[in-house]
């Protein structure tokens, strides 16, 4: 059950900030961003919440083996550089300039968090 609240997370998260990164892309003009914005980043904040629950749930069942994966510390790695380009986004306030950098920043946030879903998948196969 805790694998299907992670990856309700995992979804929740990766699913709004893509639609974010739609809408700063261009697609979807007729919609306010920062409206969306509020939805769709309040959403991925829940699904963060959700899936970091979960997976220190999970990693406490395992975590001599979990320590020792190096696909695991990959993923936590790649956690972490998403973090801190969430951060950055923010804090040069991409939302409302949505110029070229804002847009590498989405593009690289994406990657991270899709780089994090397959190295997640990959955790029991390692």
């Amino acid at each position: 059950m805790l694998e299907v609240v992670h990856l309700l997370g995992v979804a929740l998260l990766l699913g709004n900030l893509i639609l974010l990164e739609v809408r700063v892309f261009g697609w979807g003009a007729a919609l306010p961003v920062a409206p969306l914005a509020r939805l769709s980043l309040s959403l991925a904040a829940a699904g963060f919440a959700l899936a970091a629950t979960s997976g220190l749930l999970m990693f406490g069942t395992q975590s001599g083996e979990l320590l020792a994966n190096r696909v695991f510390t990959a993923k936590m790695v790649l956690i972490m550089l998403a973090g801190c380009n969430a951060g950055l986004f923010h804090a040069r306030g991409s939302l409302q300039s949505q110029d070229r950098i804002a847009r590498a920043l989405l593009l690289l946030s994406s990657t991270l968090w899709l780089l994090v879903l397959t190295c997640g998948r990959w955790i029991g196969y390692v």
